[in-house]
């Protein structure tokens, strides 16, 4: 049998090109070496985000005081926390088995190896069997970096696939890198009780952010109780009594700290080993695999999506380069368009974000307005008791359309839509402004943000020297 579309990878790119491909009428292959749903469901958003949940909950309860509310013998169980994480992941993969058999695909549990322009093994066990498909999707993912120092093996020196498996808290943690992974997990453990300390070798936490966001971010986490070491490297790692000895580098003085688990949380990267790419012509480094707008790469029929590209790594960016993929695949002319993808930070609060920021403008030499809005001035913020954060807009002077949105507060990961589709359609902060947004609600914030940019905020002070 030849296959109209032979995808290799289950995760949110690779299954959902397939479930794309089937609906558009291909006969769909689909290949997964180990669980459908990727990294993402399996090790990544969805677990961490249930155990961020559990979090939320037991901070909640902590301090419900502040709302009037008396509670005694509080406590968590955290084997309960981790059933439950294992439940939700259980679930959402049954739910994508079910959307795999109702679109007629034909799974097949094994490693690929591309054989060929058109030709393809799958390795079950022992047992190669060959495929042939007219069209191939590679969509397979990233794996968590290691870091390069003596001590980096060590059993306490773990990575964020194996602090997920993790049946206790850690009474201490410390974090090595501070992008959104790293950031995330400090925020969940420290919630649990762990002293965290978080270490970057660059000046600032969460690189690539808007420099206001960041500003208002790192006191937050601070305050929560995570130490932060910025310019900060690890030179060393060593076996301890009470778990393992990390040295440090801040260019001044070398510092030495005792602590139980380490996690390495300096990125991904693309798994681009082994899949036969040099023997079908494929054009890769250690980057990714190299794709055009159409998400193909240099062999004609042969496509990539997702992590592997190295492109923009995040599950909701692989899902759409993935309906791409295979809409190219089955004779569409479709391009990906990379101008307003979002992305969020899940920590209390959350940190959501797309299009430019500030600096990045600038660098651009593109001439902009900006405007904040501080979620302690709006009214549901206030009743939630969830003041921290705030919306922050970039605009182009002269069109007024939205360059950029930067939300710090609660609910930021729904917020920031309304950037993302203005952004996507060359919306203007005026046509947000005067969009009548629900009260009370938190959306206001994105209104009057916006508003700012015309300098007509109704809900905040305006600072002296300022009109």
């Amino acid at each position: 049998m030849v296959y109209d579309i032979a995808v290799i990878g289950g995760g949110p790119g690779g299954y959902v090109a397939a479930i794309r491909a089937a609906q558009l009428g291909g006969k769909v292959l689909l290949v997964e070496k180990d669980m459908l749903g990727g990294v993402c469901l399996n090790r990544g958003c969805i677990p961490t985000k249930t155990l961020l949940k559990s979090a939320e909950k037991w901070r909640e309860l902590q301090n419900c005081h502040e709302f009037g509310l008396e509670a005694d013998h509080i406590g968590f169980n955290f084997d309960a926390i981790t059933q439950r994480k294992q439940q939700v992941v259980s679930k959402l993969r049954g739910g994508i088995e079910q959307l795999i058999k109702s679109n007629e695909i034909e799974m097949v549990y094994g490693e690929a190896v591309l054989k060929g322009q058109n030709q393809l093994s799958i390795r079950q066990g022992d047992i190669d069997t060959h495929y042939e498909a007219k069209n191939i999707i590679i969509a397979t993912g990233s794996a968590p970096m290691t870091l390069p120092i003596p001590g980096h093996d060590l059993p306490d020196v773990i990575d964020s696939n194996q602090l997920l498996e993790i049946n206790h808290v850690p009474a201490s943690m410390m974090v090595i890198g501070a992008g959104a992974v790293g950031i995330e997990f400090a925020a969940i453990f420290r919630d649990f009780g762990s002293e965290v300390t978080v270490v970057e070798m660059l000046p600032t936490i969460l690189p690539n952010i808007d420099n206001d966001v960041i500003k208002r971010m790192a006191p937050i986490l601070r305050k929560q109780g995570i130490k932060i070491l910025t310019n900060t490297k690890v030179i060393r790692i060593e076996q301890h009594t009470e778990g393992v000895k990390v040295s440090l580098d801040n260019g001044k003085a070398i510092q030495e700290i005792i602590i139980e688990k380490v996690l390495i949380a300096t990125g991904r990267k693309p798994v681009v080993l082994g899949l036969g790419l040099e023997t079908a012509g494929i054009d890769y480094s250690q980057l990714g695999i190299i794709v055009n707008n159409k998400m193909e790469t240099n062999i004609p029929g042969i496509y990539a999506i997702g992590d592997v590209t190295g492109q923009e790594m995040w599950a909701h960016a692989a899902s759409a380069e993935g309906i791409v993929a295979a809409e190219n695949a089955l004779g569409r002319q479709v391009s990906m368009d990379y101008s307003a993808v979002p992305g969020c930070i899940f920590t209390t609060p959350e940190l959501a974000m797309v299009g430019l920021t500030e600096q990045g403008a600038q660098e651009q030499n593109i001439n902009i307005k900006v405007s904040k809005f501080n979620f302690a001035s709006n009214g549901k913020a206030v009743s939630m008791g969830e003041t921290d954060g705030l919306v922050k807009i970039i605009a182009h002077a002269e069109s007024d359309k939205v360059l950029g949105m930067h939300i710090l507060g609660a609910h930021a990961s729904d917020l920031i839509m309304e950037g993302a589709i203005a952004i996507r359609n060359g919306l203007t902060a005026k046509e947000i402004g005067h969009t009548i947004h629900l009260h009370p609600s938190l959306s206001e914030t994105v209104m009057e943000s916006a508003h700012g940019i015309h300098g007509d905020i109704i809900h905040q002070l305006i600072l002296k020297g300022r009109k």
